[in-house]
């Protein structure tokens, strides 16, 4: 016979499977009604729910168990950002549970139920467009979230990201400064606030300089953006460009654009100039060099450890928010 889990509970009493995880670890300081306390405790009897013996033996009720969600484990970016959580949370004797949620805000939700289940002390997350009711509901029952790289506007949970419009500004001038007679800034149509930062960054830099420049866009969705960039740069840029500068905001859209300047020999950077957000072992597959923007991995990945164990140990109801610096990272793609 299978064994009763909170989920089973959650569904009976139509709450989110973290206010079950709270109420039966009589965990203190959340905003749960009574009468919805009595409900849970009330079906978990009738249903013979029996919880995880090694929670249970856990007089703190702590299970030194820490979820991460991120949005694409595949990109190099996420990858090395959850090594360097993993190495820190272990140093302050964490386990650390990944999980991807893929930009899918239903595989988002699903991610912070399961970690929920696993009775993780908090989560580390990085939010995807459309996830702020799953991200207001652990707030509202005080579970300790962080977000990393991301945020969304009007979720006052704490977190640590980078200034994107700043190093975008200031990237943005420097790239006028050389005298391109056409520039690209190739994005995403995105709802989400950190990339928006980046183009906002970018076109307020533009639209304020006197430099004789043309300025394109080529935004592309989250599916096929490959196939995609292809298409739009063969029509923005063809196949003989010259004095031409593309601004990748994302490494993976840095890699759909390279390869298109392989497959059509386009030289970087004598007809091209090439620069990027984030970088990624694929660069390394390109004969020229690719100058990148470099987002402190590292402090990042500290800061969100120490604010999560803070949480954790002494919950803060308005969260902090630590911004950090990116660094631009100068190789031969630009001229």
């Amino acid at each position: 016979m299978k064994r009763s889990s909170i989920k089973d509970i959650a569904k009976l009493a139509g709450v989110s499977v973290a206010t079950v995880s709270y109420v039966l670890n009589r965990k203190e300081g959340q905003r749960i009604s009574e009468e919805t306390r009595k409900k849970i405790f009330e079906i978990a009897e009738t249903i013979n729910y029996t919880p995880n013996k090694i929670a249970k033996s856990l007089k703190t009720n702590k299970t030194k168990l820490l979820g991460l969600i991120v949005a694409d484990i595949s990109n190099d970016f996420y990858s090395h950002m959850a090594r360097n959580l993993e190495d820190k949370a272990l140093k302050l004797g964490y386990t650390l549970i990944i999980g991807s949620s893929d930009e899918n805000a239903e595989k988002f939700e699903k991610l912070t139920e399961l970690f929920s289940q696993q009775q993780v002390d908090g989560m580390i997350v990085a939010p995807v467009a459309g996830s702020e009711k799953t991200l207001e509901n652990l707030i509202h029952i005080k579970y300790p979230v962080v977000t990393i790289d991301r945020y969304l506007k009007g979720v006052a949970v704490p977190g640590i990201t980078i200034d994107n419009q700043e190093i975008a500004e200031s990237t943005t001038s420097l790239l006028l400064n050389k005298g391109f007679d056409k520039m690209i800034y190739v994005g995403y149509e995105t709802e989400l606030p950190h990339l928006l930062d980046r183009q906002y960054g970018f076109e307020k830099t533009v639209s304020s300089s006197k430099n004789a420049v043309e300025i394109q866009y080529l935004l592309v969705g989250l599916e096929n953006i490959a196939q995609e960039v292809h298409l739009q740069l063969e029509k923005m840029v063809g196949k003989t460009p010259e004095n031409t500068a593309l601004y990748f905001s994302s490494n993976k859209l840095a890699v759909a654009g390279l390869s298109y300047l392989v497959k059509n020999n386009i030289k970087v950077p004598e007809r091209v100039s090439v620069l990027a957000f984030d970088e990624t072992d694929a660069y390394n597959l390109f004969p020229t060099e690719i100058t990148y923007i470099q987002q402190p991995i590292e402090e990042m990945a500290e800061e969100a450890i120490k604010l999560l164990d803070g949480q954790i140990n002494n919950y803060v109801p308005t969260g902090k928010r630590v911004t950090l610096s990116a660094k631009l990272v100068s190789k031969a793609s630009l001229k």
